[in-house]
């Protein structure tokens, strides 16, 4: 079956996980593709394959013969979507010999524009799968689950050299707890991959130092007609804190390696209010300089109103993975020159988010993220093509061919 048969079968599978869930997995829709899954790697002869408690399904891949001392490899992608848009009933639209022109989306009343996605032309005469529309389309990540279950399938099929070879597909990635539930002795894998990336050729080892500032602000309400020198209202408190931060440091206003601070939240009364930020940069000397303003702002306007108007709580989410890919650059060499020998042009990109591969690399897995030939992922503008999941395909089996080297 060809990764994009595969994709399509996977996209209407509802998968949307929920960032206000409590469980693990957040959405047990989750063990639906999951237990697909499961029947699917054992019907190709992988009979070790389960799903856990957690929803996360493991499969392993033995050696070729003659290859059994070579590094075992991993492969690790996502089963949810982003609860940022519609998950349910996807039904994508199949476009064999795109013309590289705009894209009605079904009667949405939306239409894929090259305005919008200037790299549409480059895509013509390929067979480009969109949304109707209506929903997302689940490229991020079923895409990347497609990719290695047709990888699975070539490697148990076809005479093609490769070491042992680890298999993996999460639960809740979208809301940062992809890897809550990890069972790094399970996958077993010396090094991996996550197939969670955009367009098929792109590698991503650099990625945000990650946290959150939440602040908790306490006014006090008294009758505006005797507030002189008395009220502290809290909602006038939250926007002080956004006017205290840097202009033009925001997520619209950088790019690359340039960091942000990203207001996420803001509401409450004259008596209590709240104001939420996401933080994120690559130097980590900068990411801590951004939390030490954050505490400083909170110092300041507690000298300025009175110790306890506003508390606020930091936590850190993910680190940037370059710092535990750079002992083992063979991940990245491997990967460029497989890409290379394939013809398909190489590119790293510091991906200005994080993945699952940056938390297991620090777990001690070294996991660089490769792409799956998607685009404009989260929303009803979705897009991905036949012939990019093949070259991401044609990618991980040329790597795995190199670690059998």
């Amino acid at each position: 079956m060809k990764a994009y048969e595969r994709f399509v079968k996977y996209a209407a599978v509802h998968t949307t996980s929920d960032e206000d869930s409590t469980t693990s997995p957040s959405t047990m829709r989750q063990f639906d593709l999951a237990n697909m899954l499961v029947d699917e790697l054992k019907s190709l002869g992988i009979n070790d394959a389960y799903v856990d408690e957690y929803c996360y399904v493991y499969a392993h891949i033995p050696a070729a013969k003659g290859y059994e001392k070579a590094k075992r490899i991993g492969f690790i992608a996502h089963m949810d979507t982003a609860p940022d848009f519609c998950g349910e009933n996807v039904k994508p639209q199949i476009i064999e010999n795109y013309d590289g022109g705009d894209v009605v989306l079904g009667i949405s009343g939306r239409t894929l524009k090259v305005s919008d996605f200037p790299h549409l032309p480059s895509l013509k005469g390929r067979t480009l799968i969109t949304t109707d529309g209506n929903t997302l389309l689940g490229a991020d990540d079923k895409a990347g689950v497609a990719e290695i279950m047709t990888m699975a399938e070539k490697l148990m099929s076809e005479n093609i050299p490769h070491g042992p070879v680890c298999i993996c597909f999460t639960p809740d990635e979208e809301i940062g707890r992809g890897t809550e539930h990890f069972d790094l002795d399970a996958f077993a894998a010396d090094f991996a991959y996550t197939l969670d990336g955009g367009e098929a050729g792109e590698i991503v080892y650099e990625n945000f130092n990650a946290g959150a500032a939440d602040f908790e602000i306490n006014g006090f309400n008294i009758h505006p007609g005797e507030a002189k020198n008395t009220m502290i209202n809290a909602l006038l408190v939250a926007t002080e804190i956004n006017s205290m931060l840097p202009n033009g440091e925001t997520p619209r206003d950088t790019e690359r390696y340039e960091g942000f601070y990203h207001l996420v939240r803001i509401g409450g009364t004259v008596e209590k209010a709240y104001v939420s930020y996401i933080i994120r940069d690559h130097s980590a000397e900068i990411f801590k300089a951004r939390k030490n303003t954050m505490q400083h702002i909170e110092k300041l306007l507690n000298e300025k109103y009175g110790e306890g108007t506003v508390k606020l709580t930091l936590s850190d989410q993910y680190r940037n993975m370059e710092e535990m890919v750079r002992p083992h650059m063979h991940l990245i060499d491997n990967a460029k020159a497989a890409m290379t020998e394939l013809g398909i042009e190489p590119f790293t990109e510091p991906i200005r988010g994080g993945t699952d591969g940056a938390t297991l690399s620090y777990m001690g897995l070294p996991c660089p993220n490769l792409g799956t030939g998607g685009y404009a992922f989260h929303g009803p503008f979705e897009h991905i093509t036949a012939e990019g999941m093949d070259n991401a395909l044609a990618i991980v089996l040329e790597i795995i061919k190199k670690y059998a080297e």
